[in-house]
């Protein structure tokens, strides 16, 4: 059998059980973007530098460019697309907005898997611990000071507070 064949798949994603085809050396990226039309994750460098990729591999943010898709059947995976109705994720979608935290949006569903871990972890990370978590999520276009502070705005309104 060549690393090109195609062999079925089956994938805990998005709280759902899903078959698909991918040959042995097809990373979780290619399979989510290509096979499934799951695009938020991004394809950006492909080499685990950018972040744009970044989804949720049991609980913790992954690159999906550097996990292959075959070493993923047992895990639980979560992409944006299947976190709509996630109370963490909404407010962190509303505080990038309200704060201009994202400008052409494409290192942001990156940006979000990466911070929603990092707020569900903690209720109240400091500047120093946002900047840790989204150490491997890069922007071009808006900076990190309106990410950050989007990210503690978000975890202070799960919190309660105003």
């Amino acid at each position: 059998m060549k690393s090109t064949d195609s062999l079925s798949l089956t994938l805990n994603l998005n709280n759902a059980t899903v078959q698909t085809q991918a040959a042995f050396a097809d990373t979780l990226l290619t399979v989510l973007r290509d096979r499934l039309q799951l695009t938020a994750a991004k394809r950006g460098c492909n080499q685990g530098v950018c972040g744009a990729c970044t989804i949720s591999i049991d609980g913790k943010p992954m690159r999906a460019c550097l996990s292959l898709a075959h070493n993923c059947v047992d895990a639980s995976l979560h992409t944006l697309e299947g976190l709509e109705t996630d109370q963490t994720l909404r407010a962190l979608q509303s505080a990038f907005e309200q704060g201009g935290a994202l400008q052409c949006g494409f290192c942001t569903p990156g940006m979000l898997m990466a911070a929603r871990a990092l707020v569900q972890s903690n209720a109240s990370p400091t500047v120093e611990q946002v900047q840790q978590a989204l150490s491997g999520n890069l922007c071009r276009c808006t900076g990190y000071r309106k990410i950050i502070d989007a990210v503690r705005s978000a975890a202070q309104s799960l919190r309660g507070e105003p």
